[in-house]
């Protein structure tokens, strides 16, 4: 079955988070600007604007800005032709 690479941006509005969900397939995120903290199936991770972050596929996670300016983050995520992008966490 073809693979599909999806990518989006996210922009975070001052200490906003986003729900707990997991990609189907593969991802790569970089934060683009902004402070956010990546918390993940272990330890949370703070990441600013500069490497790449691996993102293994079902890997439940949820990204919070941490400062009082808007932060901005994007990512591409490899899933297969018919399957949803993510998946909310229950």
């Amino acid at each position: 079955m073809a693979e599909l690479a999806i990518g989006v941006r996210v922009d975070c509005g001052p200490r906003a988070s986003i729900p707990k969900h997991a990609p189907s397939g593969v991802g790569i995120g970089k934060m683009l600007a902004g402070v956010m903290e990546y918390d993940g199936d272990s330890k949370p991770v703070i990441l600013k604007a500069g490497p790449s972050l691996y993102i293994p596929a079902g890997a439940i996670h949820s990204p919070r800005n941490l400062r009082s300016g808007n932060a901005a983050g994007q990512a591409t995520c490899f899933v297969k032709y018919g399957e949803p992008f993510l998946v909310l966490d229950k």
